[in-house]
């Protein structure tokens, strides 16, 4: 994979990490699962997949983006 499309995809993936952060397409809704509602869930489990996503980019890729060298 080339450098150009990795940060691409990168970049996407950040940006829709962002975008999707804010359950807008929840606000209003009541519905509960388990006694919380239903938005705090999405929250719950958008945090868990944004910090697998993050870990993922320290793993591969904060050096090259971070200018942080191997010591």
């Amino acid at each position: 994979m080339t450098v150009r499309l990795r940060t691409l995809l990168w970049v996407v993936t950040f940006t829709v990490l962002v975008v999707f952060s804010v359950p807008w397409f929840l606000w209003g809704d009541s519905r509960t699962a388990a006694g919380l509602p239903l938005w705090l869930w999405w929250h719950i489990g958008w945090m868990g997949l944004a910090s697998t996503v993050f870990y993922l980019f320290t793993r591969t890729d904060w050096d090259r983006y971070m200018g942080v060298s191997d010591v």
